[in-house]
């Protein structure tokens, strides 16, 4: 039976790395007898010009119905002028909330081909290859109340509720147990429980979760460590679960360690419904329909798509490879180019990326 995948290529560059990466997702299946159905929707700034909405039911109801969904890219600068709740960005928020997409999964892997890119030393970022399961729609950004008011001394202040239930971190952490179960088996919850109530429930909850995963070593450390470590030693890293706020800070550290937006992929998944991956990179209308975008990130999304929402490993596997093989031969986009490489178009790597599928040696 075919594999059901909503295929959204929003915005900018997004149809352009859309297309190599689902030529390199048939090729990678059928070399493992896998079948794929692809339903292609609107969504962002496409959706809003053809319905004049961010997320069109029909688009919602589309990705309802799949086993995954792929999403390119959403945004651009001709929509900036919109209303906030109107805007394309409002379209991705939607998406998540129709999903319960409660699951943020996003790797920070430094490749050696790339790791002299990163504004670290390669000897210290060399290797690293971490996952950050982020709780994605609770915490801090969500909790109630919040807002404004005057106090006592007629003086102006602003206030938000950082809380989570006992249901809340337990859906999360059984999701960073199951992904350090196909990594290294080591889990890192982070939290600041010397200071903060709701992360001594963090922590004692995911410490009660884990009697569930005898297979997976569990620490905790502070957050304010763990940004340091991140720095200072970021292969003790494998797997990493944390909150929405700490999560949101901890990846984008993270992803500066790679050196580039241009090869990193995410996740949001959901306990009862499909999964959304899709590159952590921008739309770039600077550079769409030029034939310069970078689909690697596109490709790497549709890896996790495989590994974490199909439960297609051996997929997963070889697009993976093929990413690994083309930057091993020197190919490289623009963003990632460097002297004594050979820089190729969007079109032309993902032709690259086909052949190094279709003749690695398995």
């Amino acid at each position: 039976m075919a594999h059901k995948i909503t295929v959204l290529p929003g915005d900018g560059i997004g149809p352009e790395i859309t297309k190599v990466a689902l030529n390199a997702l048939e090729a990678a299946g059928k070399l493992e007898h896998e079948e794929f159905q692809f339903s292609e929707e609107l969504v962002g700034g496409a959706a809003i010009d053809a319905t004049g909405k961010p997320l069109p039911e029909h688009t919602l109801e589309t990705c309802k119905q799949s086993d995954a969904v792929l999403l390119a890219a959403i945004g651009g600068y001709q929509w900036d002028t919109l209303p906030a709740d109107q805007r394309p960005e409002r379209g991705l928020l939607a998406l998540r909330a129709g999903l319960n997409a409660f699951a943020n999964l996003r790797p920070a892997i430094v490749l050696p081909q790339l790791a002299d890119a990163s504004s670290l030393k390669r000897e210290i970022v060399e290797g690293t290859d971490i996952m950050i399961v982020r709780e994605l729609v609770g915490g801090i950004y969500f909790g109630q109340p919040r807002g404004f008011k005057t106090n006592d001394k007629g003086e102006k202040v602003g206030f938000n509720t950082m809380i989570y239930s006992e249901p809340e971190v337990e859906r999360i952490a059984h999701v960073a147990f199951k992904s350090a179960q196909k990594r290294q088996k080591k889990l890192c919850s982070v939290e600041k429980s010397n200071v903060l109530e709701v992360s001594q429930l963090w922590k004692e909850v995911v410490t009660r979760v884990a009697k569930e995963y005898p297979d997976v070593e569990l620490s905790h450390m502070y957050i304010d460590n763990a940004a340091m470590q991140l720095l200072r030693n970021p292969k003790v890293f494998d797997t990493i679960v944390t909150g929405n706020i700490f999560g949101d800070i901890l990846s984008d550290e993270a992803s500066m360690l790679t050196g580039s937006l241009g090869m990193l992929p995410s996740a949001s998944i959901s306990n009862d419904g499909p999964g959304i991956f899709e590159p952590v990179h921008g739309s770039a209308p600077d550079i769409a329909g030029q034939d310069k975008a970078n689909p690697m990130a596109m490709v790497l999304s549709a890896a996790m798509m495989c590994r974490y929402g199909l439960n297609l490993p051996k997929v997963a596997d070889r697009l993976e490879a093929a990413v690994t093989a083309a930057l091993d031969a020197g190919y490289r986009t623009g963003d990632l180019m460097s002297s004594g490489m050979k820089q190729v178009g969007c079109i032309e790597l993902g032709e690259i990326l086909v052949k190094q599928i279709t003749e690695a040696k398995y």
